[in-house]
């Protein structure tokens, strides 16, 4: 890799131990990537927030890293394990509490804005199209990529903490305008709802290199768009989507029925359940605003948690739909997400009804419940009363 005089220096030692490390991981990642320099970025988002991700390791690593360093760009994070203003509704394990709260300063200390959110590019102004940035969370830099014309990789947790700490990050792969994605997927169903979409997206993932074209997906809400990019950024290195229906020069793969039911019964696990989760991604003030006119007059009959940024929370208390929600039986966690929470525990739960690709992989295979897969407009329609 091509460096300037100051990223020579700073590798060496010579800016402090703090950037070396963050210099030394850019260019490892940057040579496993073909880069041929670092370019500066705009704005970094970071993962490696839950301790539930990370552990004790991640823990002792960032309370050592944020005695000396500084973020240099805006830098957000992702989701923690619980919401600090509802922690004691949970029996969760003081231990975890210790650590998840040593976590939260030490990315306080560096500098970084504690949005605690996996959608940044709802509750953050967004750069002018093609600005670089380096986001870790993978539904986000797909969506960025793919909706908002901005330029990332699928970043690491610590290529993205890198970037954040030297405000530059590898000129390799999804940054570079490339050629168009080699392979093309049909999307074969009619009328596809938030939940075909996410499978549309897992399947995606498997299948495509760093970028793939969609066609026969016309207009998405943001539910299915956000559902799509997070089935996409779990099941694979895919980091951009094209949406095009021209017959281009490319390898062609139909996702019809048959794909989708596949899909869906390696996830749905089960028919019944006691819990629902609502929030992976999480959920934005539009899906609030959508969530709050269908229940209208109606209630959950169990448990439902939604989870959203806190910054989302409280535009949605001024505008009333915080107390028409709860009315509904709904408890509203902010700071945290569906995912890998200690909030759903085997112990106490057997089955989560979800509509997200993304919570359901997680929810089988980190907290290890089953899961109940529905589109949102069915689990009003069956789970109310």
């Amino acid at each position: 890799m091509e460096l300037t005089k100051d990223e020579e220096a700073a590798l060496k030692g010579e800016s402090g131990e703090t950037l070396q490390l963050a210099y030394r991981i850019l260019v490892a990642t940057g040579e496993a990537t073909d880069a041929e320099k670092l370019v500066p970025i705009k704005w970094a988002h970071v993962s490696g927030v839950n301790y539930n991700t990370i552990g004790d390791a991640g823990e002792e690593f960032l309370s050592h890293l944020s005695k000396n360093a500084k973020v240099k760009v805006q830098t957000t994070v992702n989701p923690m394990g619980y919401d600090i203003d509802n922690v004691s509704n949970y029996n969760l394990d003081e231990e975890f509490i210790k650590k998840q709260e040593s976590i939260r300063k030490s990315y306080e200390k560096m500098g970084t804005i504690p949005s605690f959110s996996c959608i940044p590019y709802e509750i953050f102004d967004l750069p002018e199209k093609d600005t670089q940035v380096s986001f870790a969370e993978t539904n986000a830099a797909i969506y960025v990529n793919s909706i908002s014309n901005l330029k990332t990789n699928k970043e690491s947790a610590f290529s993205a903490l890198a970037s954040a700490l030297t405000g530059k990050s590898p000129y390799s792969d999804l940054r570079k305008d490339l050629d168009s994605p080699n392979l093309t997927i049909r999307m074969k169903l009619d009328n596809p709802n938030e939940l075909d979409l996410g499978m549309l997206g897992f399947f995606a993932g498997k299948i495509a290199d760093s970028s793939v074209r969609i066609s026969g997906v016309n207009k998405m809400d943001r539910r299915s768009c956000k559902s799509l990019c997070g089935g996409m950024g779990t099941s694979g290195r895919c980091g951009k989507f094209i949406l095009d229906d021209k017959d281009a020069d490319s390898e062609k793969v139909d996702f019809d029925k048959e794909e989708m039911k596949k899909i869906y019964d390696e996830l749905n696990t089960t028919d019944s359940s006691d819990l629902i989760t609502l929030g992976s991604p999480q959920l934005g003030l539009e899906e609030l605003s959508d969530l709050t006119s269908m229940l209208k007059g109606k209630s959950f009959k169990k448990r439902c948690m939604i989870f959203c940024p806190r910054a989302i929370q409280n535009q949605a208390l001024k505008l009333g739909y915080t107390k028409e929600l709860e009315r509904a039986g709904c408890e509203i966690l902010s700071d945290c997400c569906t995912c890998l929470t200690p909030l759903i525990d085997k112990k106490n739960v057997d089955g989560v009804t979800t509509n997200s690709i993304k919570g359901a992989y997680y929810l089988k295979n980190s907290n290890g419940v089953d899961v109940n897969l529905k589109p949102l407009s069915k689990i009003v329609e069956e789970e109310t009363k």
